[in-house]
């Protein structure tokens, strides 16, 4: 009978087996370069159908093309490489690369992309949490900010034109004021979201999507009948012609109904 049930669970209308969607690897703080010595805990969260609820639910690590022993939720790390994660019967969740650095200063961006319209922070952090002073963030080796002290650098509105390398400097008192220090450069990608269409209204194309063609002859000496006028019993000009074009749709036609009366498809 369980057989049978879970059998049914995970096989679809269609009758092909149903195919989970790959687990979400999240890393908390969500910065991808630590000092060394520092750990972050990864977290790994997927679906689980009923089968798979009536076992224990084991996850795999991986760190690059290596196994990890353990098989919980998550897991706490400072071993810099590429991490991913797998539930059961799922893919292999997207990677996070993570950065262990010795330096005095670092320069830390979020593990997420970061796509145009949306914020980007950067972090420059001083060792083990040192106040960072005179500080400066730099963007393709240009200045473009200027602290006191520690403090984030923020772009409310990302575009693609703040993609590229970033770095910090500042100084620090250890226990006198340093020179100063510049951190590691870091990559960053402002993602561009694709264009899609509106779509057009469910009644047909408005007014707007309407292009008229005035006759069969472009001449700006044709008079132009597509407006209401008297009729005129005067012949056109030489060139133009007497038969008026219909205006021609830009979008979708409208929707063709029977007439009772005549049994015709008219719009």
């Amino acid at each position: 009978m369980w057989a049978l049930t879970t059998l049914l669970l995970l096989v679809s209308s269609s009758g092909q087996a149903a195919t989970l969607e790959k687990p979400i690897l999240s890393l908390h703080p969500p910065w991808t370069t630590i000092f060394k010595g520092e750990r972050v805990t990864l977290k790994c969260d997927g679906y689980h159908p009923l089968l798979l609820e009536l076992r224990p639910i084991s996850t795999l690590w991986y760190l690059g093309h290596l196994l990890l022993p353990s098989h919980k939720k998550s897991i706490e790390v400072q071993t810099p490489g590429v991490y991913r994660c797998q539930t059961r019967g799922a893919p292999v969740s997207d990677p996070i690369h993570l950065s262990v650095s010795n330096d005095w200063l670092i320069l830390q961006v979020p593990y997420t992309p970061v796509f145009e319209g949306e914020p980007l922070v950067l972090r420059c952090r001083g060792w083990y949490d040192k106040v960072v002073y005179k500080l400066h963030y730099y963007h393709d080796g240009q200045a473009v900010r200027y602290f006191h002290s520690s403090a984030n650098y923020t772009v409310l509105q990302a575009r693609a034109s703040d993609s590229g390398r970033y770095q910090c400097s500042g100084t620090m008192r250890i226990p006198v004021e340093s020179a100063p220090m510049f951190s590691a450069k870091v990559a960053v990608t402002v993602q561009v979201l694709p264009w899609t269409r509106p779509p057009l209204p469910p009644h047909g194309p408005q007014p707007w999507l309407l292009e008229t063609s005035r006759f069969s002859s472009e001449s700006p000496r044709c008079p132009d009948r597509s407006r209401r006028s008297p009729p005129s019993r005067a012949p056109p000009p030489p060139g133009c012609s007497s038969r008026q074009v219909a205006p021609r749709l830009l979008g979708h036609p409208p929707a063709l109904r029977r007439r009772p009366w005549n049994n015709r498809l008219e719009p």
